[in-house]
């Protein structure tokens, strides 16, 4: 199965787990601010809107699995290889690894799997099934792999040397990378947890001091404050995503 990585088809089961949960948050949060029924339950619908950009961010989780999946295989081709395995063998020795990680379903065994039943069985290229995964993976460092060894094939250059330095670079690009990820994970958190922290706070005085908010409900100005409020805690958490958000 040919996978673009590019895009991710939503099942109906995540469409419909996606805008339940969705639907819920948005109705509460609204109900919370404005104390609104009727403007409450068709804010809900909100998310049908942001489907796509749901379908973005399951795309993204996807090639940064493939990515991760594809440095521990880099790290059996370069034994494979070092081992005088032609680059077919390579990655046929590299799936059997792989499989002892990670499940038949996952991504990169499935490219995998792909390539190696069609260079033993339809004698296809290993150049042409490579450039198609590197097209369709949108990864820059399986393309850019790749590259370098369509390169050592076509000008008779010491595979075994380049590919080693090659792998050397990208495995270290990205521990880079995953090292960052890491390191920015528990900022995100934080900043999440800071940002909803005023939605705990109305919640906690609608529950227990219900009179002391109530001009923010039944007056112009009042509503002008919950408005500006909620546009803050959204400003605010857009801001720690994209502050957070590194690209090595």
């Amino acid at each position: 199965m040919r996978i673009d990585y590019s895009q991710y088809e939503l099942s109906a089961k995540e469409k419909c787990g996606f805008l339940a949960v969705g639907y819920v948050s948005v109705f509460t949060v609204l109900y919370l601010f404005y104390h609104s029924m009727i403007f409450s339950i068709a804010g809900g619908l909100l998310p049908f809107f942001f489907l796509g950009k749901y379908s973005s961010w399951k795309a993204e989780k996807r090639r940064a699995l493939l990515t991760i999946q594809f440095k521990d295989l880099l790290y059996s081709l370069s034994a494979s290889i070092a081992a005088g395995f032609q680059l077919s063998g390579a990655l046929k020795e590299g799936m059997e690894s792989l499989r002892l990680l990670y499940d038949d379903d996952s991504p990169l065994i499935i490219e995998l799997r792909y390539m190696v039943r069609n260079i033993s069985e339809n004698r296809e290229s290993d150049i042409r099934l490579l450039l198609d995964f590197a097209k369709r993976s949108c990864c820059e460092d399986i393309d850019n792999f790749v590259q370098v060894y369509i390169i050592c094939t076509a000008t008779g250059g010491d595979i075994e040397k380049v590919l080693k330095s090659t792998i050397e670079i990208l495995v270290d690009k990205i521990n880079i990378e995953r090292e960052i990820r890491t390191l920015t994970a528990q900022k995100k958190f934080e900043g999440t947890i800071i940002s909803v922290m005023p939605v705990f706070i109305i919640l906690f005085l609608n529950f227990f001091s219900p009179d002391y908010l109530k001009p923010l409900y039944v007056t112009i100005a009042g509503r002008f404050i919950m408005t500006a409020a909620l546009a803050g805690i959204l400003g605010a958490f857009y801001l720690t995503k994209r502050l957070t958000s590194i690209e090595v």
